[in-house]
């Protein structure tokens, strides 16, 4: 197959070119591509042609959630989000006990082996319950505790099937923890924390490069009697390689928080998440859960019924995108850049995913001038079509 007359978005610039794929790799780019003999032709008229986004944080969709550990619930998440671009995920979970937690790593691994449509699942984000009791969110605060060793020591039994946890530095024994996470390539990732500065800095020299949904659930500046100490937040905003995970739905963070955050860290600190919740591709009231949690879609975002507490964005990715250009005037490529790259990189997926280079798996998203996606591609497999519902799997 070869995409031509493409504005294909590349890292550092848009070019307006052709893209060949042959089975499931991308095998050249190029302003012009002359077709094989018998090799099917798509003229995009001009339309964008990106990498498929990936996201590192997402809990659901159309009322379904990742705590259902089913095959019925990640497929609807995964082709929901597939209409939004999204080629990649990870599936996250909420604090639970750890029976549950098992649960959905267990029935990630068995979905990962089945021939199923949609975005792919790269494995499970635990976030929580290893949480900061002042700092819960909408987590229940009853489940929240600090790292147990023999907790935490059978989910790294089985390291692939995690892509990271989310956890508060400051708790007893997250150093520990950090350091086992390093050890066997999962990803650690500072949130839900009320951690001050000297904290972030310890579990920084153990490895920690990530935060959770900046400025959502985290400590920021304040007073230690006369004097003003950091919080995480100002912490992750100071360090070049600490990659920032960012909710860009327009709701969680103001655009002046998130141009705020764009000119710390630049455009290669930042990784777009949607953090979506069941509410996603939902009506405006309707009612979801996350776990054992109710919640409603108001306003364009997930929130708790008892306590209005934010459970989560309604976003798809290309809305990520679209509100990064939009409303915080980053460039295209910077965007893109964001929601592909960044987080491939933070995964260790930067030579197989992210960029629209030979090689690389043919995960790909077209959308138009107006930020609509017309058509999705996993493994050159499409998955979404440009109509109102995915493909069925």
């Amino acid at each position: 197959m070869i995409f031509q007359n493409a504005e294909l978005i590349l890292p550092d610039r848009i070019l307006r070119g052709s893209l060949r794929l042959e089975a499931n790799k991308i095998t050249a780019v190029a302003a012009e591509l002359p077709p094989h003999p018998g090799e099917e032709t798509i003229d995009l008229g001009g339309q964008f042609l990106a990498p498929g986004f990936i996201d590192l944080h997402i809990h659901g969709a159309l009322g379904r959630d990742t705590m259902e550990a089913t095959s019925e619930a990640f497929a609807a998440i995964c082709n929901f989000h597939a209409s939004g671009g999204t080629t990649s995920l990870a599936l996250t979970t909420i604090t639970a006990v750890q029976a549950d937690i098992f649960r959905v790593l267990d029935a990630v691994h068995s979905y990962q082996s089945q021939p199923v449509g949609g975005a792919a699942v790269l494995g499970v984000h635990i976030e929580g319950p290893y949480f900061s009791p002042l700092k819960p969110g909408a987590h229940e605060l009853a489940l929240i505790r600090p790292p147990q060793r023999e907790e935490w020591s059978q989910w790294l039994a089985h390291p692939t099937r995690i892509t990271q946890i989310t956890l508060a530095p400051e708790l007893p024994g997250a150093l520990e923890l950090i350091d086992a996470l390093t050890d066997v390539g999962v990803r650690p990732s500072a949130g839900h924390s009320d951690a001050w500065d000297e904290d972030c800095a310890a579990a920084y020299a153990h490895g920690l490069r990530q935060v959770t949904h900046t400025y959502n659930c985290m400590s920021t500046a304040r007073r230690r009697g006369p004097y003003r100490v950091a919080g995480l937040l100002e912490f992750a905003m100071s360090k070049r390689d600490i990659l920032c995970e960012l909710i860009a739905d327009g709701h969680h963070v103001s655009p002046t928080l998130m141009r705020a955050l764009f000119e710390a860290k630049g455009p290669s600190g930042i990784a777009l998440i949607t953090d979506a919740c069941g509410g996603a591709g939902l009506p405006e009231g309707t009612p979801f859960q996350l776990l054992n949690i109710d919640c409603h879609l108001r306003d364009g975002v997930g929130m708790t019924d008892k306590d209005g507490v934010l459970a989560g964005s309604a976003s798809t990715m290309i809305q990520c995108v679209k509100n990064m250009v939009q409303l915080v005037g980053v460039s295209l490529p910077e965007a893109v850049g964001m929601a592909t790259h960044n987080p491939a990189r933070a995964l260790g997926l930067e030579k197989s995913k992210g960029a629209l280079i030979p090689g690389a798996d043919a995960d790909l998203v077209c959308f138009d001038k107006d930020f609509q996606v017309t058509r999705t591609l996993v493994a050159g497999q499409e998955v979404f079509l440009g109509r109102s519902e995915p493909l069925p799997s």
